[in-house]
């Protein structure tokens, strides 16, 4: 892939909003170069899986480096849901490596990916419909307090958590952090999620249609947070279908067809015509 490093400044990039919509900048950003000897947060290289007969990936290669956005695009089937849960640690590569920070990783489970830092959003598990706002930013984590074997949820400390995580994603959470998950919207639902994998320490964000069947404003708000956590100097791997989303936060973009690496390019180096008829051609 073409290198670049992302800007760093809060202010580029950024969605301008205006009245009751928010706009997609699409201008051409400057792109920065990598510094030379840069290492990627999660490199593969080469990766083949095939499920039976259904070839899913055919050395696919991608590098996704820190405070950088990397847009994964592609047709259904092309197989980015494949290559995203290989590097959740959903299940392994028949073939290839993965490394992370420049060494040879291979996750038996998701929860490997995790204690590395990987943190990925699926589009329909951000939250627990049932758990409270608190509960879903500290799932997994939960506060304790209490001696020995006498130890109990520390209610006010969650609550503490799920505060800092929100703030430090600039959402300003105006219902009470009781509400279930059942009760926020979609976009909502994409802002805890992020909220928790950027509050834990994740180090590459791995988010897949975050912006799928959002309203325009909702999916103003997701965007925005995408380019909070890069400019926090996390890696983001976004994985989505509107071209738009993609050339509006994207530093470098990757695009797979039937399993394969079509093309990949910075993001000053396409506009949105001519990424149109790229798939276009090649889906």
């Amino acid at each position: 892939m073409t290198g670049a490093a992302a800007p760093r400044a809060a202010s580029q990039g950024r969605l301008p909003s205006g009245g009751g919509s928010r706009e997609i900048h699409m201008a051409r950003r400057k792109i920065e170069p990598i510094p030379d000897g840069a290492v990627p947060v999660m490199e593969a290289i080469n990766i083949s899986k095939a499920f039976g007969a259904t070839t899913a990936l055919v050395d696919v290669s991608l590098r996704s480096y820190a405070g950088r956005v990397l847009a994964l695009l592609g047709d259904n089937g092309a197989g980015k849901s494949t290559l995203i849960k290989i590097l959740s640690g959903v299940f392994p590569p028949d073939r290839g490596e993965l490394r992370f920070r420049g060494a040879p990783v291979r996750f038996l489970n998701p929860a490997e990916a995790r204690q590395l830092g990987i943190a990925t959003v699926f589009q329909d598990l951000a939250v627990c419909e049932l758990l409270s706002v608190t509960r879903n930013v500290v799932l997994g984590r939960e506060p304790l307090k209490g001696v020995g074997p006498f130890k109990w949820f520390d209610m006010k400390r969650a609550d503490e958590m799920a505060r800092s995580a929100l703030l430090r994603l600039g959402v300003r959470w105006e219902r009470g952090l009781d509400e279930r998950g059942v009760n926020i919207s979609g976009g909502e639902r994409q802002s805890l999620a992020i909220a928790r994998a950027m509050f834990f320490g994740s180090s590459l964000l791995v988010l897949d249609e975050p912006t799928s069947a959002l309203a325009v404003r909702q999916a103003g708000k997701v965007l925005d947070h995408i380019l909070e956590a890069r400019d926090q100097g996390q890696a983001v791997i976004l994985i989505t279908h509107n071209f738009h989303h993609a050339l509006s936060v994207a530093d470098d973009l990757t695009v797979l067809a039937q399993g394969k690496v079509a093309a990949d390019f910075r993001r000053d180096e396409i506009d949105i015509d001519e990424l149109t008829d790229l798939v276009a051609r090649i889906a």
